[in-house]
């Protein structure tokens, strides 16, 4: 039987988190790797077909594209909902630009994306019960340059305020990239207009760091146990790549380019330290290589024991890697784009054939269980 939200709030017993990155319709790679993680843990729990990933997780965090995706999972709908959900709306999002003369503040039209979140979040808040378990929503707020987790647990220091935000509201606020569309402007409380922007361009775009001090610092509500049985954290990416050039080129650079380049190696850089943060504090079965100095942290343990069990996917998009998952011949610049549309297919198979090779059930310890 499914978890009351309370339960999964404040009920007692280890503690679950999914984790959505950021990327514009590369989250089409999530989905593929959503699919699997709730088809190991269905069989896990008696293979029941109303199983939703929604019963296990306490909280289901996302930043951008990965808000969109987790609060449909909050909402209880099944990964393979998701993903049909998510292929659909992708090729409305990202279709409709704005005119030339439009592009002084964002390239495509909010009102598709406006109207696809209305569709399916209707006028459901923070607060709706149709929440099935925790949900916390990366945005930023522009006006004050301050990081928001909106999170619907009732205890919340600043709930109250914010329970009657829309979820589509909120969700549009966490995917308001800057260039593509416009800011969201949102009621706060007691008639504060507040002024908000992609949660990427924060610390956050990776939000896993994030909802691991939201679960466990005492400024938060769920104040959650850390420790490797106590504690999960299941981290999902859309996909990453390095990126090398030659020194003229970096050079040769005027200010349009790095006005472009630097926010993209910013959040680069976020990702990977939020990523070298947990490996560091876990023992993760998933763990990665870092770097050639680094290593992949196997000897590296903060404390000398386990603050949380940690998991991460994700897909490297360079030449060698996607041919070793069968996909050859792809143009990596294009495949790459955020806002690609059209890649959106082929980025859901990706994810789908990585998820087949790195998934493991293994690495879902039987102590995070659900109880019987």
């Amino acid at each position: 039987m499914p978890l009351s939200l309370q339960a999964h709030l404040s009920g007692p017993g280890p503690k679950r988190i999914l984790a959505l990155d950021g990327g514009g319709i590369r989250g089409a790679l999530t989905v593929g790797f959503l699919e699997k993680i709730e088809d190991i843990l269905c069989k896990r729990h008696g293979d029941d077909p109303d199983f939703r990933l929604c019963h296990y997780f306490d909280l289901i965090g996302g930043t951008s594209t990965g808000a969109i995706i987790a609060t449909c999972l909050a909402m209880g709908m099944k990964a393979s909902e998701v993903k049909k959900l998510y292929l659909e709306l992708g090729g409305v999002i990202f279709s409709k630009r704005r005119t030339w003369f439009q592009w002084l503040s964002a390239k495509f039209d909010s009102g598709s994306l406006e109207e696809s979140l209305k569709d399916v979040l209707g006028n459901r808040t923070l607060g709706s019960a149709d929440l099935h378990t925790g949900l916390c929503i990366v945005t930023k707020r522009a006006d004050t340059g301050s990081t928001w987790p909106l999170i619907n647990h009732p205890g919340g220091t600043y709930f109250e305020f914010n329970k009657g935000i829309l979820l589509r509201n909120a969700v549009r606020a966490s995917a308001a990239a800057p260039t593509y569309f416009t800011p969201e402007i949102i009621d706060v409380g007691k008639g504060e207009l507040a002024a908000f922007i992609d949660g990427g361009v924060s610390m956050y775009n990776n939000p896993a760091l994030l909802l691991f001090l939201v679960s466990t610092l005492k400024g938060f509500p769920f104040r959650w146990a850390s420790g490797g049985e106590e504690l999960m954290i299941v981290s999902v990416g859309t996909g990453w790549s390095r990126t090398r050039v030659l020194p003229s080129q970096v050079t040769d650079n005027r200010l349009w380019n790095w006005g472009v380049e630097v926010p993209d190696i910013l959040m680069r850089d976020a990702s990977l330290q939020g990523h070298i943060l947990l490996q560091y504090l876990s023992n993760s079965p998933t763990r990665t290589l870092i770097d050639s100095e680094i290593g992949d942290m196997k000897a590296d343990l903060l404390g000398g024991k386990a603050h949380l069990h940690y998991l991460r996917y994700n897909v490297r998009m360079e030449t060698n890697e996607l041919n070793d998952l069968g996909f050859s011949n792809m143009d990596l610049k294009t495949l790459v784009e955020m806002s690609n549309a059209g890649n959106r297919k082929i980025l859901a198979q990706i994810g789908e054939k990585a998820a087949s090779q790195f998934v493991k059930e293994a690495h879902f310890p039987t102590a995070f269980d659900l109880p019987v």
